[in-house]
């Protein structure tokens, strides 16, 4: 009877983990068991002085992201949530010097507007909508933009736009 009784236990355990491991991952996102697809348009580059490739490479850095550390599988059809943006901002702004001192350094800000729409059937599923992300890296005002732009986009912005992206819609369920 015993053995009976931790038999069905541990099968319970067991198959609780099953049930539980479509909701949750251990990198504390959770993502409804009725959402399997996304998918993302290339973002549109409204801001002025953006490099020309700037919205396509953010949404493929983007996708890449949704595809490692979610389960959701991307598609072009039968898509559960459709995502779309637009980088709104791109400049150069000098950090504040102080009275009688030159400026040292300059800041890339970047601003991406981000929307996520639900396009199951289903309307107890909830997406945060629409949210805009900003970031930006310091520079020498010595220093040419161009020549540090990649380095400061690849490295510092694009790394924590696409966290605070990814920590928004998929940490707030």
């Amino acid at each position: 009877m015993k053995s009976t009784m931790k038999i069905h236990l541990l099968l319970l355990c067991g198959l609780s983990c099953v049930l539980f491991a479509g909701c949750y991952t251990l990198k504390g996102i959770s993502i409804d068991p009725r959402v399997n697809t996304f998918s993302i348009s290339i973002f549109e580059t409204t801001a002025n002085n953006a490099p020309p490739t700037i919205g396509v490479d953010f949404t493929e850095l983007l996708k890449d992201k949704m595809r490692s550390e979610t389960r959701l599988k991307l598609r072009s059809d039968s898509i559960d949530v459709q995502f779309s943006g637009k980088i709104v901002d791109f400049r150069v702004v000098p950090v504040a010097p102080k009275p009688g001192e030159l400026v040292e350094l300059n800041q890339l800000v970047v601003v991406v507007q981000v929307s996520a729409e639900n396009l199951t059937d289903n309307p107890e599923i909830k997406w945060p909508k629409e949210k805009s992300f900003s970031h930006f890296a310091e520079f020498s005002s010595q220093t040419d933009l161009l020549s540090v732009q990649d380095q400061l986009l690849q490295q510092t912005i694009y790394p924590q736009l696409l966290e605070d992206i990814f920590n928004y819609f998929f940490n707030d369920w």
